[in-house]
Formats: C-alpha cells, sequence, structure tokens
C-alpha cells in the first residue's frame, strides 16, 4: 500500500529520530540532553567510558521499495558537527536513524569512523543501507545500534476485516 506522507513528514521525521536517541541513550544510563544548535542535536556523557558525546541525528523515513537505498550527509554537517564539538569540547558522533517501512533501525558512532567507511565525496558522504552493509555495521565494535519491528495493526484506509469488530460467540 502507498502511504501519502503529510507535508510536514521530513520535520516530523527528523524530530522522532532526535527524540528516540534521546530516549535510547537515556535508557541506558546515558546522561543527555537535547540541544539546539547548529551540527549536533544531542550531547550525551557515555556512561562506560565518561566520554562527552556530541551528537548529530540524520532521520529519514523511506517509502516502500526504497527502503535499501543510501543516506547522503551533505559534507558541510561534518564541519558544523566538528565547530559545535570543539565549542562545547565534545567527540562528534553521529547517529543515523531510518524508518524503513516495517523495521526501524539506529546506528551511533563516531564521526570519525564514518567518515573513515563513507569518505566525503564532492558534495556528501553517504551510509549504506544493503544488507552485506548492515551486517558490517553489526560486526564492527565501533558502530552501536539498535531497531525494532513496527506493525501498523489497524488505520484508517486500510481493507476492512469482516471479522475485525465482532465479538467471539461464547
Amino acid at each position: 500500500m502507498r502511504i501519502n506522507k503529510s507535508t510536514r513528514h521530513g520535520r516530523i521525521t527528523g524530530d522522532f529520530g532526535e527524540t528516540l536517541v534521546l530516549y535510547w541513550l537515556s535508557k541506558y544510563g546515558f546522561e543527555c540532553a537535547h540541544v539546539d544548535h547548529t551540527g549536533i542535536d544531542i550531547i550525551a556523557r557515555n556512561p562506560h567510558t565518561n566520554e562527552i558525546m556530541g551528537i548529530s541525528v540524520k532521520s529519514r523515513s523511506r517509502a516502500q521499495g526504497t527502503e535499501k537505498d543510501y543516506l547522503s550527509i551533505p559534507n558541510d554537517n561534518f564541519e558544523k558537527a566538528k565547530a559545535a564539538c570543539d565549542a562545547f569540547d565534545c567527540v562528534p558522533y553521529f547517529a543515523i536513524v531510518v524508518d524503513a517501512g516495517e523495521v526501524v533501525r539506529v546506528f551511533i558512532l563516531p564521526m570519525q569512523k564514518l567518515l573513515t567507511l563513507f569518505p566525503k565525496g564532492k558534495a556528501a558522504s553517504g551510509w549504506k543501507m544493503s544488507e552485506p552493509y548492515l551486517q558490517l555495521y553489526s560486526a564492527d565494535p565501533d558502530i552501536q545500534s539498535f531497531e525494532f519491528q513496527t506493525k501498523t495493526a489497524k488505520w484508517w484506509g486500510q481493507e476492512d476485516d469482516p471479522a475485525r469488530g465482532r465479538l467471539p460467540i461464547c
């Protein structure tokens, strides 16, 4: 089924990604705060390393058939993240959040690791989402990740199930 997204879906996707990463870090003991600063979205203290992380969150919501498309990160995002982290004396990180239909995947890694994997091109770097790369990320100790399956159980515009809503006969 084709989904028509709202005109503000890009902005909402970005806010969702930032909040999701913030929630997950907090859930696992990271002291963290959402910041409104050019270059980074979250500042967090890692309880395992005591490192202060400046995290730039990049979120995408993929349409059906584009779930494996790479995520482009413009080159200036790296300079902005570094400048913000220099100002706050923290280590630059990126969080990649991809809503790919029935799974939402999140990857958190140091900016330097991202640039090692995918050096800047003429205008951008990219984060690949094909199966071989997902396996590579899973095996890499420098890339933290989590994912969850999603299911829309009942929603407007879905085919009506004639049995839905009927109470069982007892």
